[in-house]
């Protein structure tokens, strides 16, 4: 499994996603490789024009803001599956 998180630096909201999904990939005992996107132009060969952004397996699942993490749970075990 791939999930990128799409941000333009170091934003506390992008930050904050990061920890979130370093959380649930360990409580789920899932591996994952994690990659932090910070080229705008590879941000928005996403179609995304705000950040963060959460992708899983090359699929923008959340735009603009920082999901719940029991969200970013159900979107990697649905990935998963």
């Amino acid at each position: 499994m791939e999930i990128k998180i799409l941000s333009t630096g170091g934003c506390a909201n992008c930050k904050k996603v990061e920890q979130l999904v370093l959380e649930v990939l360990k409580e789920t005992k899932i591996t994952a490789e994690l990659i932090k996107v910070t080229d705008i132009q590879e941000i928005m060969s996403f179609g995304v024009m705000s950040t963060p952004s959460l992708v899983i397996n090359n699929k923008v699942m959340v735009v603009g803001k920082v999901p719940a993490k029991n969200t970013i749970k159900e979107l990697i075990m649905g990935e998963k599956a």
